[in-house]
């Protein structure tokens, strides 16, 4: 499928929607109307009744209108609402697949840590980023789960069962709209920080022998009611010398559990909120029948958890109840708060692990399917080759993931055992960073088992390091430069402990002299290569060109300009062999308006 008949696909969907959307409108009005002219008619016979013009069967006619146009009121408005959400959603979809994506999801600044190897460097969280064009989870459970995979370079064994995965979710349109789904309405969240501060909490209520003697006491009392109201086989008189101590002593278990219950209630207010949505989705995932291990293995692993999560979910619901005006009184007497709340206690005694196990299947389920629908959306892009012979980025046609793909320049990218490293020279605005980052990011699409912006790739799997968004932090008390450093030392340590780097470096040791900065460099660099990495570095300073004219080292210039001399504006972002002659920052200066430098 082309990226055009992708378009016509989702537009084609749309329309449907829309459609439904108007149908179920008009059945909207018609079941108001409905109900309204029964609801009439209901009145003017009862009012003819009353006056005895009719029979007083004549006025229940119109009920069975009048249900049945309730009825199907609210059968159309849980329709109108799941269009809308569908609308929503497949708009959203259209608006990716035609590149106008940005400022528009979610961006994932939480999951951002500027101490990370790559995250920040490369754009992987933020406003434009490519978690943002990634995301379309339905919870907060499913947006760490896309981080996670976005920032941990798992086994290259696990990234091929990711592959599997995503091409068998990649066609699963009906799987995602169901995700999208998810919940009885949209704001309605699940998020594993709620679950996990519950499992965490101190148990509160405990002790079978207790749970036990409350049951059979609330029984009895309940028997002892309904006998005395429904027969009288006993006397009031012998009841009450029953219902008295039981309803004292539920008071004094009440009073006793008091502090205890209500710090419950408060901590399980979100979990009975965000439960529902879990729920519904672990359900989905266990109705499905999967091909490819790691989802048949995901699978595996909740079985049976919707119907342990709808108890609790009926637990919460109940305690919930206990409040309603109507029930307060009974529910006082029979000690269901602090019956409840023994129940749920118990659930998280025997469930709490088994939660946990839940929470991270389906973080990874819903990582899968954003990336499997990512996977959809892009059908140019390629499921990278990985290989564990040596340690390679070999490219054809690369280009950047988060630019539209009609403003996408490709290149091809050789990173092996021939060519160990780049130095990249260039002008300001040639490209070079926008380079460096399609390398990296495209090496983090592989990692996590998503098919890549190329039209072909080959790769071991890398320990990605880059070096090129590093700040001043006044609160570390690090200057740019030592920042820069700090980075370069921990790359050098992921190589020395054997693991096979990529190092991504933009200006390296910008913040310093010409002269010791080409020192430094090429230091840097010769360990780098000597403990086996490969890299690319971007650089103004044509002196530390020098450093791939080392012949033992490997390493190989090459350069991005413009497409002429004649003007050092107007660039082609191909990257090509050799050294850059260009300078354009004085004509940058003069287009921004500085004075003084028309002679130059």
């Amino acid at each position: 499928m082309t990226i055009d008949q992708l378009l016509v696909q989702y537009e084609s969907r749309l329309h449907e929607l829309n459609n439904g959307l108007m149908q179920a409108r008009v059945h909207h009005i018609a079941s108001s109307i409905a109900f309204a002219v029964s609801t009439a008619l209901f009145l003017i016979l009862s009012l003819y009744a009353i006056r005895k013009d009719v029979s007083f069967l004549w006025p229940s006619l119109p009920l069975p209108i009048a249900a049945l146009s309730v009825r199907r009121f609210r059968h159309t408005q849980q329709s109108r609402y799941r269009m809308s959400r569908l609308l929503r959603f497949y708009h959203g979809a259209f608006e990716r697949v035609q590149g106008n994506w940005a400022r528009t999801g979610k961006d994932g600044r939480e999951f951002c840590d500027s101490a990370h190897a790559y995250a920040r460097d490369l754009n992987v969280f933020g406003e434009g980023s490519l978690f943002e064009l990634l995301c379309n989870a339905r919870t907060a459970i499913g947006e760490r789960g896309l981080a996670e995979y976005l920032l941990a370079t798992p086994a290259i064994e696990e990234t091929l069962l990711r592959q599997q995965a995503i091409r068998e979710l990649q066609g699963r349109a009906d799987l995602r709209e169901q995700v999208a789904l998810l919940g009885e309405f949209e704001f309605l969240q699940s998020k594993a920080d709620t679950f996990e501060d519950w499992l965490r909490s101190p148990v509160l209520l405990s002790g079978r022998f207790l749970r036990v003697v409350a049951l059979m006491s609330s029984a009895v009392l309940a028997t002892a009611v309904l006998v005395g109201f429904g027969t009288s086989l006993i006397p009031w008189s012998t009841l009450v010398l029953w219902i008295v101590p039981i309803v004292a002593f539920h008071s004094i278990i009440g009073l006793f559990f008091r502090g205890r219950v209500n710090r419950m209630l408060r901590s399980l207010h979100v979990v009975s909120v965000e439960t529902q949505v879990l729920r519904q989705g672990l359900r989905l995932l266990e109705d499905q029948r999967f091909q490819c291990d790691k989802l048949r293995g995901l699978a595996s692993r909740i079985r049976d958890s919707s119907q342990s999560l709808r108890k609790l979910e009926r637990l919460l619901n109940a305690l919930t109840r206990r409040n309603d005006p109507w029930f307060y009184g009974p529910s006082l007497a029979l000690l269901l708060g602090t019956q409840l709340c023994m129940a749920i206690e118990a659930w998280r005694i025997k469930h709490g692990a088994a939660l946990r196990t839940w929470i991270e299947v389906w973080a990874e389920f819903e990582a899968l399917n954003a990336l499997a629908t990512y996977a959809s959306e892009n059908p140019d892009n390629t499921f990278p080759e990985f290989t564990s012979t040596e340690v390679k980025f070999e490219a054809e046609g690369l280009g950047h993931p988060l630019l539209p793909g009609a403003s996408c320049v490709r290149n091809d990218i050789q990173l092996n055992a021939a060519t160990r490293f780049y130095v990249l020279s260039g002008s300001n605005m040639s490209g070079k960073s926008t380079l460096l980052r399609a390398i990296g990011l495209n090496a983090v699409l592989a990692s996590a088992g998503a098919p890549v912006r190329a039209r072909s790739l080959r790769l071991t799997q890398l320990s990605i390091w880059a070096s090129m968004s590093v700040v001043d932090s006044l609160l570390d008390g690090k200057s740019k430069f030592l920042a820069e450093v700090d980075r370069l030392r921990q790359t050098l340590a992921a190589a020395e402990r054997g693991e096979p780097v990529l190092f991504l470096v933009d200006e390296i040791f910008s913040g310093t002299n010409s002269r010791d900065r080409r020192v430094a460099a090429e230091a840097v660099v010769r360990t780098l290569i000597n403990r086996g990495a490969i890299g690319a570095l971007s650089t103004h300073d044509i002196a530390l060109t020098e450093i791939a004219a080392a012949e033992e080292l490997r390493g190989v210039n090459v350069h991005m300009d413009s497409r002429n001399g004649e003007d050092p504006l107007d660039f082609d972002y191909r990257l090509k062999l050799g050294v850059t002659r260009e300078a354009n920052a004085l004509a940058i200066a003069r287009m921004a308006g500085v004075p003084g430098l028309a002679a130059f």
